[in-house]
Order: C-alpha cells, then sequence, then structure tokens
C-alpha cells in the first residue's frame, strides 16, 4: 500500500512538473518562431515595398517608419525592432519573379542570391501563382506576393538560417527539458521515501496495533465463550446465553476480518495460488446459501457457466463468494431476489452478485469497499454488518489482480462485478 502511495505521490509530482515545463518551453519556443517571423514579415515587406529591392539604410533613414504599400500591419515596418540596421542590406538573400496576368514570367531577379538559379525561381514562383497563394512559406523560403498594374510580383526571402535556428533552439530547450525532469524525478525518488517516512511508520504501528489487539481480544472472548457453555451446562440455555454466544461469534468474526486485512496491507503477503475449478467453488459457495434464502423468504438464483478454471487462492476466493453472499442475503429488502452469476469474457472471469434492496443511491457505489462504512447506520445496526465485509472483499481481488465494482441502475437494486 505505502508503495502504490508512493508510486502515486511520484506520478502526480512528476505530470505537475511536466505541465509546468511543457509550458513554459512551449511559450518560449512559440514565442520566438512569433518573433523571427514577425522579422521576416517585416523584410518581406520593406523589400515589396520598395519594388523589389533592399532599400539603402542611410543613416539618415534608418530608423524611421516607412508608409505601409503593402497589406502587411504597419507593426511590419519598424525596422528597428525587427532588427533591420544598415547591414541588412547586405545579410538579407533573396529572389524576386513578376509574373504577367495570363501567367507569363515578366522578370527574374536572382542578383541577391546564389543558391538558386532563374529557371528554379520561375518554377517557384509559377506553382504559387497557379495555387493563387499570396504569403507563407515555400521550401526554404518566405514569400510575398504584392500586385501592381496586374502583373503579380514574387518576393522571395531565404530563410533557412532562421529556420535552422528556431530547429536548433527547439531541440535544445526540449532537451534540456527532458534532461531537467530526468533530474527532478531522480530528486522526487529521493526525497519521497523521506516524506512519506511519517506516514509508513504510523502505518505500520497502525497494523501491527490491529493485529496486537485481535489477538488479545481472541483470548477474553474464548474465555467468555467457554464460561457461557459452563452456564448454558449448569443452568440450561437461555435468551441471555444466545445473546452472549452471538455477540463473542460478532467480535471473533471482526477480529478474524481485521487481522485479515491488515495481512493482505503487507507487501510480501504471497497468495498460495493452486489451479481449481472456479465454477465448483461458485457453486458450491453459493449452495450453502439456499437454506438462508428460504428461511429468510427470499428468491435465491444461482446461473454458474461449467468448467470455468482459474489459477489463485481458493480459499480467498470462496471467502469472497461467501461474503458477497452473505451481504446480499442481510441487505436485500425484504421477500427480495438474490443472484449469483459465474460466465467468461475472453481471459476474464465474471462474478456477479445482484439483489434488489432498499432505496439506493443510484451510480456507482464503490464507496461501499471503504472500511467501516456504512450507507444506513440504523440498517447496519440491525443487520448487525460492521461495515467491513466488502473490505475484506476488495483486498481479495486486488491480492488477484482483479476489478471489482458496485452500482445500482435503478436505485432499488444493486449489481457487484467482480473481474478475474
Amino acid at each position: 500500500m505505502l508503495k502504490k502511495l508512493r508510486r502515486k505521490f511520484i506520478a502526480i509530482a512528476m505530470l505537475s512538473v511536466s505541465i509546468v515545463l511543457i509550458a513554459i518551453v512551449g511559450t518560449i519556443n512559440i514565442a520566438n518562431y512569433i518573433s523571427t517571423n514577425q522579422a521576416l514579415d517585416a523584410r518581406l515587406s520593406l523589400i515589396a515595398d520598395n519594388g523589389g529591392t533592399f532599400p539603402d539604410m542611410t543613416p539618415g533613414d534608418f530608423g524611421k517608419k516607412l508608409e505601409p504599400k503593402s497589406d502587411q500591419p504597419p507593426a511590419m515596418n519598424d525596422l528597428q525592432k525587427h532588427g533591420i540596421s544598415q547591414e541588412s542590406p547586405f545579410d538579407t538573400r533573396y529572389f524576386t519573379v513578376t509574373i504577367a496576368p495570363d501567367g507569363t514570367v515578366e522578370s527574374v531577379d536572382t542578383g541577391k542570391i546564389a543558391s538558386i538559379s532563374a529557371g528554379t525561381a520561375e518554377e517557384y514562383a509559377a506553382e504559387l501563382w497557379k495555387k493563387g497563394k499570396k504569403k507563407g512559406f515555400f521550401a526554404d523560403y518566405k514569400y510575398l506576393a504584392t500586385d501592381s498594374d496586374g502583373s503579380t510580383m514574387y518576393v522571395f526571402l531565404n530563410c533557412q538560417r532562421e529556420i535552422s535556428t528556431i530547429r536548433t533552439y527547439v531541440l535544445a530547450s526540449v532537451g534540456t527539458g527532458a534532461l531537467g525532469l530526468v533530474i527532478v524525478f531522480v530528486m522526487i525518488y529521493f526525497f519521497s521515501g523521506k516524506v512519506l517516512k511519517p506516514v509508513s511508520e504510523s502505518y505500520e504501528k497502525q497494523k501491527r496495533f490491529i493485529t496486537d489487539a485481535s489477538h488479545e481480544i481472541k483470548t477474553p472472548l474464548t474465555i467468555i465463550d467457554a464460561n457461557t457453555e459452563v452456564i448454558e451446562m449448569m443452568e440450561g440455555e437461555n435468551e441471555w446465553t444466545q445473546s452472549t454466544r452471538k455477540q463473542v461469534a460478532r467480535l471473533t468474526s471482526l477480529t478474524e476480518k481485521l487481522v485479515f486485512l491488515s495481512r493482505m496491507d503487507e507487501e510480501g503477503t504471497k497468495l498460495e495460488k493452486v489451479s481449481f475449478s472456479l465454477s465448483d467453488a461458485v457453486l458450491d459457495t453459493a449452495e450453502g446459501f439456499r437454506s438462508v434464502a428460504k428461511t429468510k423468504g427470499k428468491q435465491f438464483e444461482i446461473n454458474v457457466a461449467e468448467h470455468v478454471g482459474y489459477v489463485g487462492d481458493e480459499k480467498n476466493i470462496r471467502q469472497m463468494i461467501s461474503l458477497l453472499l452473505d451481504n446480499a442475503m442481510k441487505y436485500s429488502s425484504e421477500q427480495g431476489i438474490i443472484r449469483i452469476a459465474l460466465k467468461t469474457s475472453g481471459k476474464n472471469k465474471i462474478i456477479t452478485v445482484w439483489n434488489t434492496t432498499d432505496q439506493i443511491e443510484k451510480g456507482k457505489l464503490d464507496m461501499l469497499f471503504e472500511r467501516f462504512y456504512r450507507m444506513d447506520a440504523s440498517h447496519n445496526s440491525k443487520t448487525g454488518g460492521f461495515g467491513i465485509g466488502l473490505s475484506v472483499v476488495y483486498a481479495i481481488v486486488k491480492a488477484h489482480k482483479g476489478k471489482i465494482s458496485a452500482k445500482s441502475e435503478d436505485g432499488k437494486s444493486i449489481l457487484f462485478t467482480v473481474v478475474l
């Protein structure tokens, strides 16, 4: 149990750190991409507004805001904001292609770039013109189209350096983030042991107390039961001795269940798993409740598939079935119906126990498996329940790596489903 608690603690901590780290890395990379994209748009807009050439960045002109002539927003023409300086005309690689209204190429200018030929430039522009694209990315270029006198001029800006920088930045940030997560995991794993140590010690003390107290209670209960038997031998059985025996039996059952739960909680507990007939185990256990159901005036139905085998702790499985049926007998409505069934679904073995009941909450009722949980305290006191039987059932199912659920579809019946 403590190992599960530690794993959950580590998982939640790692998930929280991961979400924060992903948000930070993602925000930084998105901001970097937006900033780079805006800088590229600013250069494209500047070239397009200047007729396809980079303007002369003289000291007198530098820093001014050009009037926007294209469809770019005014912010794109803020030179200093987007890193455009007097050196920009010398480190900007671009080419332009002008296409006539009929789709023929009027002119090509590749004088500011050496990595592309005029023929390839024409192919790029012609393809974009046919698709009607005006702006975006094409290969390692960012392009912008402007219309003038019916012709369309495409400006292609080489952004290979920027794309490489963005890619490198993303890989570096993701790698750094992953390394950071590994370091955080190691730290959380180390410190979680220290954080949960007081809980572990408290839990161990609690289990030791339950075990010790249960053993201490058994001795006086045995004496009380023996004394009651002597009194019955001397004076005969009466309602008082019967009541004493009944309460002794209840307390003995409770202590046994508490010890069982304490043992099942221990990480090193091993089940005595053997191959046995699950069909026989369910049928034999269920048949023992027929007389109980008849005595209480309840209808009891058994539907068990034949030849269903299982590998597990047969004693525990039989106890689980017995506790589910005992719960159904106690809490089913008067003159009610109780059904137990066993079937297979693929590799899974499914045991269901259904019974009618008094008014109950609709939906999932998994809280019934909590220790000492009582949905109706007055009803439990009449039936003699402690609210621990279903906790034992839950512990047995989990020890067998199975699943158990409880639900009510109509508020007048309850279905327990065990998947092994």
